[in-house]
């Protein structure tokens, strides 16, 4: 289980950057498949030849970058869908992960990484000391896109989202908002790619197949649990939702489920997440929630539901 947390972790650094371009831009970015084998595959290239593993994890952050900055200007500049821009961009770096690393994986066998020191402790899967430093790595991720958001560009690539035609009749230049939102975005994918495969200890080219469902089963998961009303709390949703469906994939197999049915498995959680808040009791969570994080009784809210309907009648 504690290996399960470590995981869901550093997923969770994935997680924040498909949680800035699904929720926050309101963008169907693919290019999460191959930024994050991207961002793997130049950390083991760079270790293998002798770099340090920091500036290595690094660059994995800026390719990752890159590849986000691709799929943007395929979009703005070139009149491309987002969607489709996103594809073309994913399909492209498998034969660009693959030029990086060379072959198909590269293993870390003697080569010094960022998780050697604890592995060689013995302490990997096994104590919560692990987990502490992690969560720390992760906690502060999520301050700095905390932070980054509340500043006026943030509030900018926010309002993209929400209302493109709007912002941009106040001059905000929003081809420009969208290629830096992708680009940090895959720039937390490959940094997340690059720990991630530290900690397999192996980057793999297939590595990022599929990783953007699990991107988007963290990011729905967790908010659905935990809500969303404020930058703060919808980040931290991310990393709860990562860590939860981490748990979820655990215990699946523990119960004796195959390997090859997590994609299932995913696929469930994601659409369970879409409904369960529509039907029943958690309809009405977000509703019982006040600003102040307390929950109301039913009757207390009854008047304000109400209120704009009458407002709209009137």
């Amino acid at each position: 289980m504690i290996g399960a947390i470590e995981f869901g972790l550093l997923y969770g650094i994935m997680a924040l950057g498909v949680y800035l371009t699904f929720r926050v831009l309101d963008f169907p970015d693919l290019t999460v498949d191959g930024s994050l084998t991207t961002g793997a595959a130049t950390a083991a290239a760079l270790i293998h030849a002798g770099q340090n593993p920091l500036l290595a994890t690094a660059a994995g952050f800026v390719t990752g970058a890159i590849a986000g900055a691709v799929t943007g200007i395929l979009h703005t500049k070139g009149n491309i869908d987002g969607l489709l821009a996103g594809i073309l961009t994913m399909i492209a770096l498998w034969s660009v992960n693959l030029r990086i690393m060379g072959k198909s994986n590269l293993p870390f066998l003697r080569e010094d990484t960022l998780i050697s020191p604890l592995r060689e402790a013995g302490w990997m899967g096994k104590t919560w000391f692990v987990v502490l430093i992690f969560l720390a790595v992760v906690f502060i991720i999520k301050l700095l896109v905390d932070w980054f958001l509340s500043t006026d560009i943030g509030l900018a690539i926010q309002a993209t989202g929400n209302n493109e035609q709007m912002i941009r009749s106040f001059g905000v230049n929003t081809d420009g908002m969208k290629i830096l939102t992708l680009s940090l975005s895959n720039g937390l994918v490959g940094l997340a790619g690059a720990l991630i495969a530290q900690y397999n200890g192996v980057a793999d080219i297939s590595m990022g197949i599929g990783v953007i469902l699990v991107g988007l089963a963290s990011v729905i998961l967790g908010q659905a649990i935990v809500g969303q009303r404020w930058i703060w709390l919808a980040t931290l949703a991310v990393i709860v939702g990562s860590v939860l469906y981490r748990l979820i994939i655990f215990g699946a197999l523990r119960v004796g489920l195959n390997q090859d049915d997590m994609k299932l498995i995913t696929a469930i959680l994601v659409v369970a997440a879409l409904l369960l808040p529509r039907w029943g009791f958690l309809k009405r969570v977000p509703s019982l929630r006040d600003r102040g994080g307390r929950r109301r009784p039913p009757e207390a809210v009854a008047p304000e539901v109400a209120a704009p309907a009458e407002a709209k009648g009137a």
